[in-house]
């Protein structure tokens, strides 16, 4: 195992303003946006499902889940397809662009507090020709939806069990 890679290979896509970045061996495809089929009760910021070459893939809106004002889907919008857990999921994002080359001595921490915020999936930043590019952490976004989606069923379910006796 080399000691020191020279440069990330980051795949950079856009929501809202903002380019955010992901290791290009944590994503799985890109592609267009198909249709979206609703899941009730789901949470606001997860779509749905799609149906991808006979795989079904949870799909969520990273506009939703970083709190940017909701846009209808263009043609620009892309799903970053990623596996986690075994499972594929769907992030749909404002447009994807190029994979990015950047050096490792660009990449700066993540800042303190950016660590202690809720999603707390902010990796890195990353300096490319004079912007920055915040590196998310796939596996801590996936990972802090599903807690999410797993904590407000709970506590209806554990409520009106209560309530029932």
């Amino acid at each position: 195992m080399s000691t020191m890679n020279p440069e990330l290979q980051i795949v950079g896509f856009q929501v809202g303003r903002e380019t955010y970045g992901v290791l290009i061996t944590s994503l799985h495809e890109i592609v267009r946006v198909p249709e979206i089929t609703a899941v009730p009760d789901a949470p606001d910021y997860m779509e749905g499902v799609i149906n991808l070459r006979g795989k079904i893939v949870s799909v969520i809106d990273l506009r939703k889940r970083f709190g940017e004002p909701k846009r209808a889907l263009n043609r620009r919008n892309r799903i970053l397809v990623v596996e986690h857990g075994g499972r594929l999921s769907g992030l749909i994002v404002d447009s994807a662009s190029e994979v990015i080359k950047i050096p490792a001595a660009e990449i700066e921490p993540s800042p303190a507090t950016l660590q202690e915020g809720g999603l707390n999936c902010v990796t890195g930043l990353g300096k490319y020709r004079g912007r920055l590019i915040v590196l998310l952490d796939m596996a801590k976004l996936l990972d802090s939806s599903a807690r999410k989606e797993a904590i407000d069923p709970a506590n209806g379910d554990a409520h009106s069990a209560a309530a029932a006796k």
